[in-house]
């Protein structure tokens, strides 16, 4: 199995499917997932005549189940770490919930800096800032993200068969027709992490102020995010984020939910073709 080990000793698994000299598309995944979430992607653009790359995050799937270094900071250069052991260049990267603010960081901090980056991609993605502040009156409260810690700490295995049973895919919305196999991946993923590198993950993706990120990305940049996504609100993400790019687009999508990349792939596959390729 392929792995690329970071400056601070973390073993990082990756895919990397496709011609080498094609165009490259890295994704980036949610919490508490892997990068078997982007399995409809992975094929998908597999099947175009794209080079796929995908990596589980630190404490997550088949990576090291390391007690530290749950933040955006470390995200970013774990990713960075992939991208440079690949020497991905002119790389288009999309990043999905948690997985967006980690494209953010790392597009901002390493990836336009050496050079290596030619798009990037929010999808339903966590900046600027999830959590609400003075400064951000639109997010949501810091006693949901405490209430995921104890549901997390009390069941894990409970807690991660709720979310995506529940709100994830918006199978708890009237006539909502429900997918038993896409719940029992999620929590299939979830369970394969580690429980510290979650636990810690909800501070990463809700209390870290990407602001700056987005100020300084310069590539083309598509945020994308359904209007009824229950688990990051539109109005304090996307809405936000797309005032602070210079070269940002959004796009919304009517009765969409967190889970769209999955429970409406066709859809934003061919969105996301489109952009790869304009």
């Amino acid at each position: 199995m392929p792995f690329i080990t970071t400056r601070d000793g973390v073993e990082i698994f990756y895919k990397d499917w496709g011609p080498k000299d094609a165009q490259t598309i890295m994704f980036h995944h949610g919490w508490p997932l892997s990068s078997d979430d982007w399995d409809g992607q992975l094929l998908f653009f597999l099947s175009k005549g794209y080079r796929v790359v995908a990596h589980d995050r630190r404490g997550h799937g088949r990576s090291s189940q390391v007690w530290d270094g749950h933040d955006m900071d470390h995200y970013a250069a774990d990713a960075s770490a992939v991208a440079q052991h690949l020497d991905l260049r002119n790389a288009v990267h999309i990043g999905h919930s948690t997985g967006g603010g980690e494209v953010a960081r790392y597009v901002a901090r390493h990836g336009e800096p050496q050079g290596r980056v030619a798009k990037a991609v929010l999808v339903s993605a966590v900046p600027p800032l999830m959590v609400k502040t003075d400064s951000n009156p639109g997010g949501l409260p810091l006693e949901v993200f405490d209430g995921f810690r104890k549901a997390l700490a009390d069941n894990r295995a409970q807690f991660f068969l709720d979310v995506p049973t529940g709100p994830f895919y918006g199978f708890n919305r009237p006539g909502a027709k429900i997918d038993q196999g896409v719940i029992w991946n999620w929590w299939r993923q979830g369970m394969a992490g580690g429980a510290k590198a979650h636990y810690d993950g909800i501070k990463a993706f809700s209390e870290t102020d990407q602001t700056e990120d987005l100020k300084a990305i310069s590539v083309p940049t598509l945020v994308l995010h359904g209007e009824d996504d229950q688990i990051v609100p539109i109005g304090a993400s996307a809405h936000e984020s797309i005032k602070h790019l210079k070269n940002g687009k959004l796009k919304t999508y009517p009765g969409f939910g967190h889970g769209m990349l999955t429970v409406n792939a066709d859809v934003l596959n061919a969105d996301l073709l489109a952009f790869v390729q304009s």
